[in-house]
């Protein structure tokens, strides 16, 4: 699953930006990476992923159909 999401990732285009992390989230996403050899980038990116997905409805976008108001 990982190497097909990392495959995808690739061809996308990256904006670089600098983040801040504990000594200990370092330490684990190396040690993540040891095992899989998935960049520590997948997963920082997969991270924010589900933030943004977690926070949907705070973000401007397209009303789906299921999110308006039914007809009674």
């Amino acid at each position: 699953m990982y190497v097909l999401m990392y495959v995808h990732d690739v061809a996308r285009k990256k904006i670089s930006t600098t983040i801040y992390i504990t000594p200990e989230q370092n330490e684990q996403l190396k040690v993540l990476h040891e095992r899989t050899k998935v960049p520590v980038e997948v997963y920082i990116r997969e991270g924010i992923d589900l933030v943004l997905e977690h926070h949907s409805a705070d973000l401007p976008g397209q009303l789906s159909l299921d999110a308006l108001p039914r007809k009674r």
